[in-house]
């Protein structure tokens, strides 16, 4: 229980040790530098998926619990993208007045770190020692750069750099919550270990490829980010 709790803070709360530069950030981050730093983040989340989330569903529940851990990972990614609006971290600026926009930022966001903190518990619940402290560690590497772009784009919109940090932290914060959920419900139940593993991995590709990739891939460096998304990979494995 201990090591779920402490890995859980720490990855969640990754997000907003990612957000402090922007405490003392003066100038704008460059659009190459953002592309890079989501590509990273989309290797090491894909990593972790492929080489400890999948082959440990695999292994605990076989071809048929990964198929429907996957399905349901990504109908649940695809439901929340359907019915909470989505947010474009680059290049959104105008339309919406400051506290719509806010919240919508808000809850966005949030509800996007809610499967992430899911995928921690239900990894320490696993038979795995090392599972539930790689997958900790994936988060919070995604986590930091995630945090410092949200900050960055809610200073963008007008809002003060200490709201803005305080903002991104609680945004990460939730997958407190639902690391210990997940934790909970697959030590009770087993048999959804293998299930909340291959779910855990379907969320994350989903999240890889819908929002990480097409992001990084939005002003004209696709070539630096794909270096960068490879290096996440090896990164990742190392």
């Amino acid at each position: 229980m201990n090591q779920v709790l402490v890995g859980s803070v720490l990855s969640a709360l990754s997000t907003g040790l990612g957000a402090v530069p922007i405490l003392f950030l003066a100038k704008s981050l460059t659009h190459r530098w953002r592309d890079i730093l989501l590509a990273f983040s989309a290797g090491i989340m894909m990593a972790a998926s492929m080489e400890s989330l999948i082959p440990e569903a695999l292994k605990t529940g076989g071809l048929g619990a990964l198929v429907i851990g996957l399905a349901a990972g990504v109908l649940i990614l695809t439901l929340l993208e359907m019915t909470v609006p989505h947010i474009d971290l680059e290049h959104t600026k105008h339309g919406l007045q400051f506290d719509e926009k806010a919240m919508l930022i808000i809850a966005a966001i949030t509800m996007h770190n809610l499967p992430e903190g899911l995928s921690v518990g239900v990894s320490y619940a696993s038979d795995a020692a090392t599972t539930g402290n790689l997958i900790a560690l994936a988060i919070g590497l995604q986590n930091a750069p995630e945090g410092f772009l949200v900050a960055l784009f809610l200073v963008h919109q007008q809002i003060s750099r200490l709201k803005a940090f305080l903002i991104a932290t609680l945004t990460g914060a939730v997958e407190i919550v639902t690391s210990l959920l997940g934790f909970y419900l697959t030590s009770l139940f087993r048999g959804l270990v293998p299930y909340g593993l291959a779910f855990a991995a379907g969320a994350m590709l989903f999240i890889i490829y819908k929002e990480l990739i097409p992001e990084s891939h939005g002003d004209g460096n696709e070539r630096t980010s794909t270096y960068a998304f490879i290096i996440g990979i090896v990164f990742m494995i190392f």
